[in-house]
């Protein structure tokens, strides 16, 4: 009898199906579409709720179109979702709590996280790509990092396009690209595949 349970919790067990972020369909998936071609982002809804759905707001209210990335440093970080092509900046939403300490999410290549000022809790609308292994914006014992919420599944080739690209100073603004990359619509992608209208 013994032998018959154990049989069935194995065959149970491989039934199962497995959770991770490997299963793209388990999270919401946005399409980002740049000047530059389009990036496609899983969002972890699982390890941070508050920050995923903040960004899905933004999303659905079209808030990023006609953005553009404002800020690119060569290995190190892409950042937009802010600021006009003239740069001035959009009306935001409130901030949100930061999730770096209970995500347990890592600054890791391909990354996305939300952009911050020196208050843990000010993130907003503006995110960034991580372009190398940021570890050093990870949350520390006694120090809240810069929030991950999601990866590139698709497109990394768009975003190290953007990250090479020719940058200067304007305006009291470092590292800007000579030519204005525009997030031009993003959409939310259904676990079937269909998009959101």
């Amino acid at each position: 009898m013994m032998r018959y349970l154990s049989a069935l919790v194995i065959v149970l067990g491989l039934l199962l199906p497995t959770t991770g972020h490997s299963q793209t369909n388990a999270n919401p998936v946005v399409i980002i579409e740049t000047s530059k071609g389009s990036i496609t982002v899983e969002l972890y809804a699982d390890k941070a709720p508050i920050t995923v759905e903040n960004f899905l707001g933004y999303v659905r209210s079209d808030f990023y179109n006609g953005t553009i990335f404002h800020r690119v440093i060569r290995r190190f970080a892409v950042q937009g979702g802010g600021f006009t092509p003239d740069l001035v900046e959009k009306d935001n939403g409130d901030p949100i709590i930061n999730e770096s300490k209970t995500s347990k999410l890592s600054n890791e290549r391909w990354t996305i996280a939300m952009a911050r000022t020196n208050d843990p809790n000010s993130a907003q609308s503006q995110f960034y790509f991580n372009m190398g292994m940021n570890l050093n914006l990870d949350a520390r014992m006694g120090r809240d990092g810069y929030a991950v919420f999601g990866k590139v599944i698709d497109g990394q080739n768009v975003v190290r396009d953007i990250a090479v690209s020719r940058t200067h100073s304007v305006g009291g603004f470092d590292d800007v690209p000579v030519e204005p990359i525009l997030i031009t619509n993003t959409s939310i992608k259904q676990a079937s595949g269909v998009q959101q209208p």
